[in-house]
């Protein structure tokens, strides 16, 4: 399967644990076209030693979609790369963010930060691997290394190792203390400190992650950097990005109302149901389909108390979606 090469990151959802699996995916594909979507962290090791196919499978619909490796083995993760553009991923990126304890014990994720020989040798390896673009997403800075003369030596050994783009959250990383959720809420927002980066390293591509919860601010941010990642607000509030291909991708096509959009899932949950998913694997994305609309809570109360009732199939959807008003 060939890869789709991503060049167009104006606008993506950001990787993340439990949100952006493939059901996930499927779901946002539906309110836009051009967002770039990435799928959950997956670990090198995992990729090159587990059950490849099933992690790395994907629906060709949910293009343009990129990978995203967690590992800090330069030829685990060129092996794990390799697999992945053969899956027909258009992008490879690696995680150096997560602040999780598991993610930390297995030397990955954000503690990296702390190494930038071995990520810029992990990046090389990867680069060297495939065709397609390699990025690496990162924070600010860790506990210990948070300056922004730090960050910006990291960004420059990363291109000189040949990424392509560097997303960068704009919060540190405090891996002594915080769980990953305080993580995403405590250490505060540093923008200006991501545009600067831009600003002295004008070359490389940067994309601003971390409290974008619009296309407006989004927007605003378009100014200072190249690109910007939506978060947690892409499900929380998931019609935020039907606007977003007239917006910045010139697509005049627009976008189906809720309504179809849980209609069109349907046969989607069917397939999944028929190759071995729970339905919950599908609607636990779609509870915010109706966000802020009249008969929201009516959605999410029934889809929580009927779709883990045995035999629960794609009707408990048209049953949830009976109760909102059509134009909501």
């Amino acid at each position: 399967m060939a890869g789709l090469s991503i060049t167009d990151r104006r606008l993506s959802v950001a990787p993340m644990m439990e949100c952006t699996d493939r059901h996930g995916r499927y779901f946002l594909r539906q309110f836009s076209r051009g967002v770039l979507l990435y799928s959950e962290m997956i670990t090198a090791a995992a990729v090159v030693h587990g059950k490849r196919y099933f992690l790395l499978a994907f629906d060709a619909a949910e293009h343009p979609v990129a990978l995203q490796l967690g590992g800090g083995d330069p030829a685990d993760l060129a092996a794990a790369a390799n697999f992945g553009q053969d899956a027909g991923y258009g992008e490879i990126n690696l995680n150096v963010g997560c602040p999780s304890d598991r993610v930390k014990s297995g030397r990955f994720g954000a503690c990296l930060m702390a190494e930038p020989d071995l990520v810029a040798r992990c990046v090389a390896a990867m680069v060297g691997a495939v065709d397609i673009p390699v990025t690496v997403k990162c924070r600010i800075g860790i506990d210990g290394r948070d300056s922004f003369e730090q960050l910006h030596a990291f960004a420059e050994m990363m291109a000189a190792a040949g990424i392509a783009s560097l997303a960068v959250h704009a919060r540190i990383a405090v891996l002594q203390g915080l769980s990953p959720k305080q993580n995403r809420e405590i250490p505060p927002l540093d923008y200006e400190r991501v545009y600067r980066l831009k600003e002295e390293l004008p070359e490389l591509e940067i994309i601003l992650n971390g409290g974008v919860r619009s296309l407006d601010a989004a927007a605003g941010h378009m100014h200072s950097v190249d690109g910007v990642m939506i978060g947690r607000a892409a499900f929380e509030d998931p019609y935020i990005l039907a606007e977003a291909d007239g917006r910045f991708f010139a697509d005049t096509q627009g976008a189906p109302s809720r309504h179809d959009i849980a209609r069109a899932m349907l046969p989607y949950a069917e397939r999944a149901l028929r190759e071995g998913a729970r339905l919950n694997h599908v609607t636990r994305h779609m509870l915010g389909l109706f966000h802020a609309r009249p008969g929201a809570r009516a959605w999410r109360r029934y889809l929580s108390e009927h779709v883990p009732q045995p035999g629960a199939g794609p009707e408990i959807i048209e049953q949830a979606l009976a109760l909102v008003p059509e134009a909501a």
